[in-house]
């Protein structure tokens, strides 16, 4: 009984990793270009000690794996706003002065001109070089392959002119995964470790949309009451397990 015990509890603590990441999931679902990582599951480790080579006990074993499936898009008509299409992501520059990785498509103009997401990073282009765009009287328009014209309204016969091309790059069949500060990173080891080969897709976006979670807040929350559910049957089963001990003690007693 006593094993039981513990096999009960041991799952009820395993199961925590997987209620931090729903929460962090739930915390995120109206954060524009968010991407849910693969699931956490339960597996069923032998125990190394004396005895028989029969006892098992859950661990939780994490995948950090990005899920690039696409979430809903959000027309804003905005020239600066983009949605990247099937497994197409964005190269920007980290805080800590590394290349990483997004879906995160609302980007703004800062004040000398230099193109960053709405959280403030440094958006690169094809040479992973931070952009910088003319400012004025132009109107900035953004293509399908990435790259961006503008039109000067002073000179209006020059018509649209390139002015810079986003490093936008295809993940199909790139394992990424999530770093400390929410970007992406690439999960095999390169020459740079930030930066990967492109996929076997092409690289393309939307403009003027951007594209909202992939986290489906009603299954986040059918799996929280499930786990509420073997939560409670865990806690039952050690309450019985207790009463069949107070019963044997007491028995033992009579004798």
């Amino acid at each position: 009984m006593d094993r039981l015990v513990f096999t009960a509890n041991m799952a009820m603590s395993e199961y925590r990793l997987d209620r931090q990441n729903m929460t962090h999931e739930l915390a995120n679902v109206s954060t524009p270009g968010f991407k849910k990582a693969f699931q956490l599951a339960n597996r069923a480790i032998r125990t190394e000690g004396d005895g028989f080579d029969t006892r098992y006990l859950p661990r939780a074993v994490t995948s950090p794996l990005i899920d690039l499936e696409h979430g809903p898009r959000i027309v804003t008509n905005k020239p600066l706003d983009i949605a990247m299409d099937n497994k197409t992501v964005l190269p920007v520059l980290a805080d800590n002065g590394e290349v990483a990785w997004t879906r995160r498509g609302d980007m703004t103009l800062d004040p000398e001109g230099f193109l960053r997401t709405q959280e403030g990073h440094l958006v690169l282009d094809d040479s992973l070089k931070p952009i910088q765009l003319p400012q004025g009287s132009i109107s900035y328009q953004i293509n399908t392959d990435g790259r961006i014209t503008g039109f000067d309204s002073m000179l209006p016969a020059n018509g649209f002119q390139e002015l810079a091309v986003l490093g936008i790059r295809d993940a199909t069949n790139v394992d990424l995964a999530r770093r400390t500060d929410g970007l992406f990173k690439p999960m095999t080891n390169t020459q740079d470790s930030q930066v990967f080969e492109p996929g076997t897709g092409v690289a393309s976006l939307t403009p003027g949309t951007i594209e909202g979670s992939n986290v489906s807040p009603v299954h986040t929350l059918v799996k929280f009451i499930d786990h509420m559910r073997s939560f409670e049957m865990q806690t039952k089963i050690i309450r019985e397990m207790k009463d069949n001990d107070t019963s044997g003690e007491s028995m033992l007693s009579l004798s």
